[in-house]
């Protein structure tokens, strides 16, 4: 009689067990095949873009020097001297307007990271950090059509050129990547511990040297971060910039004058090329620094966080 109410308990105790491990083995696959769809995934579109992006090169036989100069103009014809492939234009264009928008939005994100942190009452949390929120969820569209209605027209009217220019390009993007530096800066801020601002304040030291002198040092990688972060998202960025830009192959003299990107280029004319053909490798090609650049900035960004310590 003992023997059997031992065996019963026995089996009672081991179905617990049995199932655990049964769902213990179970997640560990899912988790096992989706990690190695991932990175199957992640790897195929790597070949895949680096492919095509050194056809251009490798099979067409377009030189360095061609690719990496200002003559845009794969439609001229062998009579004419062409076609011309040169993307430096595109290059500059792309870079120019990220680092000055970048330049605009990173200060005046980081500002606003303090002050709904460290400075804004409770209500003024509570409303800046939803206000935030929303603009991060606007999509790009409405910030070019904005950008096309209101700025275009006023830089026109009352700075000179087409409205169509750099300085249209920066200010949209600038508005734009100004809510993902500052959730970020605002989240980084937020996660420093609390006994760090109490040492400050028992040593003597004031909010503003608080702020100043210890929060903004100690977060400094994370606020780096959302910088960075924000330059990925404007150098990505298409039809918003594709907008108010312009969309002209030469190297910009001044902020008025209109430029291209590499976006705004591979998305005007991806869709007008043969597949295969120069001309669309030559796109693939400005694809792949898209993706290099990218890849760049990702690597930037795990680099500065590996080194966030409090």
């Amino acid at each position: 009689m003992q023997n059997d109410v031992q065996n019963s308990l026995g089996e009672i105790l081991a179905k617990p067990a049995k199932k655990q491990k049964r769902i213990e083995v179970m997640g560990r696959t899912l988790t096992l095949v989706s990690a190695s769809m991932l990175i199957i995934t992640l790897a195929s579109l790597l070949y895949f873009i680096a492919s095509k992006g050194l056809s251009t090169f490798f099979v067409d036989g377009v030189s360095l020097s061609n690719f990496f100069s200002t003559n845009w103009g794969p439609n001229v014809s062998p009579d004419q001297g062409g076609p011309f492939y040169g993307a430096l234009a595109f290059i500059v264009g792309s870079f120019l307007v990220t680092i000055l928008a970048a330049l605009i939005s990173a200060p005046l994100g980081v500002g606003a990271a303090i002050f709904m942190t460290e400075i804004a009452p409770a209500w003024g949390r509570k409303v800046l950090q939803p206000v935030t929120e929303l603009l991060v969820g606007i999509p790009s569209v409405v910030y070019g059509f904005i950008g096309l209605t209101v700025l275009v027209p006023f830089i026109r009217n009352h700075l000179g050129g087409q409205g169509f220019s750099l300085l249209a390009g920066v200010i949209v993007l600038s508005v734009m990547i100004l809510p993902t530096i500052t959730s970020i800066a605002v989240d980084t801020i937020q996660a420093i511990p609390k006994k760090i601002r109490e040492a400050s304040y028992a040593l003597g030291a004031t909010r503003w040297q608080t702020i100043s002198r210890i929060l903004v040092r100690t977060s400094l990688p994370g606020l780096m971060t959302g910088v960075v972060l924000g330059m990925a998202r404007a150098f990505g960025e298409a039809l918003a910039v594709q907008m108010v830009i312009g969309n002209s192959g030469m190297v910009p003299g001044s902020l008025l004058e209109p430029i291209s990107t590499l976006t705004s280029v591979i998305t005007l004319n991806m869709g007008n090329t043969v597949q295969g053909s120069t001309y669309n490798n030559a796109l693939w090609s400005m694809a792949f620094i898209l993706l290099l650049m990218t890849l760049f900035f990702i690597l930037l960004i795990r680099l500065m966080t590996r080194r966030r310590e409090y």
